[in-house]
């Protein structure tokens, strides 16, 4: 199976949104809104990088990172996330190899760091750690990691702020 990830485009956004969807269907830890926070960051301009993976022309993976701000200051700084590979591609690679991508076009970009929530254990191998002078309000603190680009190492509180997510209301589709 042929990988390929590349930025997404319009005609992407469809397949992004069911991928986030089934990805974080049974996942523990989620309030079921990733597909919310990606179209509010979008509409909103805030999607720094959204990359798609494609299996033969297919859109099987994506990844969303958009710049956060911290208290102390510090500028150059993105939260990774939400990451989604659909189901039935999971355990395959795809997930790192858009991880891997999406914190090489950071690098590129000259960016200071990145900071995610996630498992510790999947996101250590990216270099990832959690650090005790950064808090996410509300969040156990050994899920808030971070890694640094560069000698800079912020301190305080991240107030990962989304744009206003509308969600559609049962039985009304939600408009374009």
């Amino acid at each position: 199976m042929k990988i390929d990830i590349a930025s997404e485009t319009a005609a992407d956004v469809a397949a992004i949104r069911a991928i986030t969807i089934s990805a974080f269907l049974h996942a523990p830890h989620t309030s079921h809104t990733e597909q919310f926070i990606v179209d509010a960051l979008r509409n909103a301009g805030q999607l720094t990088v959204s990359l798609v993976a494609k299996a033969d022309g297919t859109v099987v993976g994506h990844v969303a990172i958009s710049p956060v701000s911290l208290s102390d200051g510090a500028t150059g700084w993105y939260g990774l996330g939400p990451i989604s590979v659909a189901p039935k591609y999971q355990r395959r690679g795809i997930g790192s190899r858009l991880m891997r991508e999406a914190l090489r076009v950071l690098r590129e970009h000259a960016a200071s760091g990145c900071v995610l929530l996630g498992e510790p254990q999947y996101y250590s191998r990216f270099g990832f750690r959690v650090d005790p002078n950064l808090e996410l309000p509300g969040v156990p603190f050994e899920y808030f990691q971070a890694i640094s680009f560069d000698a800079s190492r912020p301190r305080g509180v991240v107030p990962i702020t989304r744009p206003s997510m509308r969600r559609p209301k049962l039985g009304k589709s939600e408009p374009p």
